[in-house]
């Protein structure tokens, strides 16, 4: 038996995102970020996903919209970390825009989601 989540389009993508950051940035990070900007990118990344699981049985459509939005707003923490990374020289222009486009197809995702919840409620 499986979790609905699981089966959520959204949630598929950003589990998918997350091992990408994994491996393409976060293995490029130097060792003396891990209790700083490794872990804090790995905390906001599974922060994302964790939301949506949180909110798939919530009782209400809102409740679930309000979780959807967690995950969202863990999002934009990831491109700070981006950010952080591109101005500390740790990854190049190419990659943070590679990897920041990707978020915002994952944040139009997510805001269409809760787009459909709102709409189904009316």
């Amino acid at each position: 038996m499986g979790f609905k989540f699981q089966e959520w389009n959204v949630y598929k993508e950003i589990r998918k995102f997350r091992k990408e950051v994994i491996e393409e940035i976060v293995s490029k990070l130097p060792k003396e970020e891990q209790f700083i900007l490794i872990s804090q990118l790995k905390r906001a990344l599974n922060s994302s996903l964790l939301n949506i699981a949180e909110g798939a049985y919530r009782k209400s459509d809102k409740d679930l919209a309000h979780f959807l939005n967690q995950s969202d707003t863990s999002l934009n923490e990831v491109v700070s970390c981006f950010d952080i990374c591109l101005d500390d020289g740790y990854i190049d222009e190419s990659l943070h825009k590679r990897f920041c486009k990707k978020v915002e197809k994952l944040t139009s995702q997510l805001a269409g989601f809760r787009r459909f919840l709102k709409k189904s409620k009316e």
